[in-house]
């Protein structure tokens, strides 16, 4: 199976502009929502943000299941190859994702060895990478990717050239993380000591001592309570309304200081990647911690032999679903997708998972906050036909290591 759907152009990006704009232009929010567009529509995430192992575990993923998924980064696409389903649709309205997910999985087809992927995916600092990919690669990728990957920038040199240094410092998020470092620093804190800790105290020591106090201070106050300064997250403006209903006082810093806390504090450094890549802006090395789920020696076979089950379009969820038969999937990842969508779009979307679903389907997503976002917006018709999974929502949303999200939901097809 080709991981190439029949929209392969990189051109204007219409779809993602008319899922994001709801309001007039010249109006508060049309104002706030076009701008989040406009920096949206470049690479936003490097690496996906939400965890692979508790994904697999509320889908309770097992070969033979067919999933369809958000792409983003990619990270969480490849780990559930480790299951061995039998086919992963990938969709998302950003093209730069779409050339992201269809890159990493020709790293996995065709560079030479395990080593080799996490060179190019894992690793900062490795000046051959984008030799390995005109080598192994790009005679294999369709040509639009190949086109993506080989144009220069304005310093003259081609984008793939950014896997030469660290690619998790690109993109929307990378930036956004590299300015927080920046902040951080010019009150004296290096948020990269953090992994020196040998300990879950000396996380909560770090914690409390250095980056809690940040919160307090005027400058991050301020910012923090303009919907604007957390578009560097990929949070639009109505995920910010969302996490601002949280806390009092107009700023969500408190939301952001809890979401940190967790990320800092709740699992050891060592096996959280999402921290290493939060407060040392990369992966880290074998005797420092653990890598990714999908860069794992152990999975590296699984993912490498069933890439070829994966389909990546440059499409909306509801428009790929629409396309499909009756009961033809079996599990559905929507990321934080739904915090974005009016009532209308949501209807539309569970109407084509309700129609699309199997018999066992299972749906999964994640909330800025704590509340499912169906509930009081989801028609009663379709609604009904759903079983929330509360408990096992709650436990696996603790053991989520991103920590950036509020809640965590599990939806199960009712029986008939």
């Amino acid at each position: 199976m080709t991981d190439v759907a029949p929209d392969a152009g990189f051109g204007k990006n219409h779809k993602l502009k008319s899922a994001l704009l709801q309001h007039k232009a010249l109006s508060k929010d049309g104002f706030s929502e076009r701008l989040f567009g406009l920096l949206f529509s470049g690479l936003v995430y490097p690496q996906i943000w939400e965890d692979p192992d508790v994904d697999m575990a509320a889908m309770e993923l097992g070969p033979g299941h067919r999933i369809v998924t958000i792409g983003s980064g990619g990270c969480n696409m490849l780990a559930y190859l480790s299951c061995e389903p039998a086919r992963i649709d990938v969709v998302d309205l950003n093209p730069h994702h779409i050339a992201l997910n269809r890159l990493k999985l020709a790293a996995f087809r065709h560079l030479p060895d395990h080593g080799a992927v996490v060179r190019h995916l894992g690793a900062d600092r490795v000046s051959t990478n984008s030799r390995s990919f005109d080598r192994y690669i790009a005679p294999h990728l369709d040509s639009a990717t190949r086109d993506y990957w080989n144009k220069r920038g304005l310093t003259g040199r081609r984008r793939i050239t950014a896997f030469n240094r660290n690619f998790y410092r690109t993109g929307l998020l990378g930036r956004f993380i590299g300015a927080g470092h920046v902040i951080a620093r010019l009150h004296g804190v290096k948020l990269q000591d953090i992994t020196k800790a040998r300990s879950l105290r000396e996380q909560r020591q770090f914690f409390e001592d250095r980056i809690a106090p940040l919160f307090e201070r005027p400058v991050i106050r301020w910012m923090t309570s303009r919907k604007s300064s957390l578009f560097g997250l990929g949070i639009p403006p109505q995920q910010y309304d969302e996490l601002a209903s949280l806390s009092e006082g107009g700023t969500i810093a408190p939301v952001l200081r809890g979401r940190l806390e967790k990320l800092a504090c709740h699992f050891p450094i060592r096996d959280n990647y999402f921290a290493w890549q939060a407060f040392a802006r990369r992966y880290p090395q074998s005797h420092e911690g653990t890598l990714p789920t999908y860069l794992r020696p152990e999975h590296y076979a699984a993912i490498r032999k069933h890439t070829d089950s994966v389909t990546v379009h440059h499409a909306s969820f509801t428009e790929l679903l629409a396309g499909k038969p009756a009961e033809s999937v079996d599990r559905y990842v929507l990321l934080d997708a739904q915090d974005w969508m009016t009532d209308g779009q949501l209807n539309d979307l569970w109407t084509e998972i309700t129609r699309t679903s199997s018999p066992s389907a299972r749906v999964i997503f994640r909330t800025a906050a704590e509340k499912s976002v169906l509930d009081g917006r989801l028609s009663p018709a379709l609604l009904d036909q759903w079983t929330y999974l509360p408990e096992r929502s709650e436990e696996l949303n603790r053991l989520d290591r991103s920590a950036i999200y509020g809640g965590f939901h599990i939806y199960e097809k009712r029986a008939s």
